[in-house]
């Protein structure tokens, strides 16, 4: 392994840095993620919200989250420099000076706490710098090393988009808008956890103790079926609390159905395809919870216009 790390940090001297290397590092499929549930939190928040707070909002929030994930980089440069998945990133191969990282990830952080200040609001402004906090200083630099139960307590930052995004048109906190900060909060474990046990030996390798390396395999499994049913539990809030009809009750059991045999399949323990299969399927269906969420609302809104 170390071998491939430094013929690859050769070759990165050799080629030096690029801009696609500096966009890496913003992690830009995670920050999609982001922004689409960010989106999500605007529009239900007013079923129309003003043109200047979503532009400014995601915008705002987007260079945010880029400047939180190079910091994750820059943090975690050695760490991924040992695991085969993260080992090609430009930190690890030290194809990108570590200076010229740091300075791009507070270029990004401050443009983007500096827009929503200015253009959004003061609350939006102060809660993603808390959420950027989190992520970037506290799990990634502490917790992430300190305790298997890292993914759980920084999961906190995680959550935050669709909150952001509701008060970035609002400027209010609210019951809705931490329920769909719960939800993806709840999410997290059972979908990082997948990860972590395809990955288990990695982690290792490179020290991390993450649940499938200090609790072994068998208990990580129990968690994901366990923390997946919680997931169920809070994704069925929304229509409790009536924030959300049928047509999200419906759309989200069958979601529901789905996400809880793929988590089966990782409990049974049978399948060594299971956990990763179950990983990639738990994006999608974040993703279809907040869709199936978004078409409820406006469903509503239409009917009562109509």
């Amino acid at each position: 392994m170390s071998e491939v790390v430094m013929e690859r940090a050769a070759v990165g001297h050799l080629t030096g840095w690029g801009w696609r290397d500096l966009y890496t590092l913003c992690k830009p499929r995670v920050v999609a993620v982001m922004l689409v549930c960010t989106l999500v939190g605007m529009l239900l928040a007013a079923p129309l919200p003003g043109t200047a707070a979503v532009v400014f909002g995601l915008a705002g929030i987007g260079l945010a989250a880029g400047g939180a994930a190079a910091f994750n980089h820059v943090v975690d440069r050695r760490l991924d420099a040992l695991m085969l998945r993260t080992a090609g990133r430009p930190l690890a191969t030290q194809r990108l000076p570590t200076g010229l990282a740091l300075g791009w990830a507070t270029l990004l952080s401050v443009c983007g706490i500096g827009l929503l200040a200015w253009q959004v609001n003061p609350l939006t402004a102060w809660l993603t710098l808390g959420s950027l906090i989190g992520y970037a200083l506290i799990y990634t630099a502490f917790l992430k090393h300190a305790t298997p139960q890292n993914i759980v307590i920084g999961g906190v930052a995680g959550a935050a988009p669709p909150l952001l995004g509701w008060t970035a048109v609002t400027g209010q906190l609210g019951p809705e808008p931490l329920l769909l900060m719960l939800i993806i909060f709840a999410w997290t474990p059972p979908h990082f956890w997948a990860l972590a046990i395809h990955k288990r030996d990695e982690y290792a390798r490179a020290g991390v103790p993450m649940l499938p390396v200090t609790h072994g395999k068998a208990f990580t499994r129990l968690q994901v079926w366990l923390y997946g049913w919680l997931t169920v539990a809070v994704t069925l809030l929304p229509f409790v609390i009536g924030m959300s009809g049928v047509l999200y009750l419906v759309g989200v059991t069958a979601l529901n159905a789905r996400f809880m045999v793929w988590n089966w399949r990782v409990w049974r323990g049978r399948d060594p395809k299971a956990p990763l299969a179950a990983f990639w399927f738990s994006i999608r269906y974040i993703l279809g919870v907040f869709g199936v969420l978004l078409l409820d609302h406006y469903a509503a809104a239409w009917m009562l216009a109509s």
